[in-house]
């Protein structure tokens, strides 16, 4: 019997560009998640959400 076995293996340099267009796709999709949330929010709900976290960390709000 002839059992060929074939290795197909990836280089390092392909994997480095993977993970970096994967932390680019993931820094696009929060920064649009962020913009639109904010863009589309009233500006009460805004305000509401972030207010107790702004006095727990020493920034005024009003």
């Amino acid at each position: 019997m002839n059992d060929d076995v074939k290795v197909i293996a990836q280089s390092p340099d392909t994997a480095k560009v993977d993970s970096g267009l994967m932390g680019i796709a993931g820094a696009i999709m929060l920064g649009a998640i962020l913009l639109f949330s904010a863009g589309f929010a009233q500006a009460t709900v805004m305000h509401d959400s972030s207010h107790d976290m702004r006095h727990a960390m020493a920034f005024p709000c009003h």
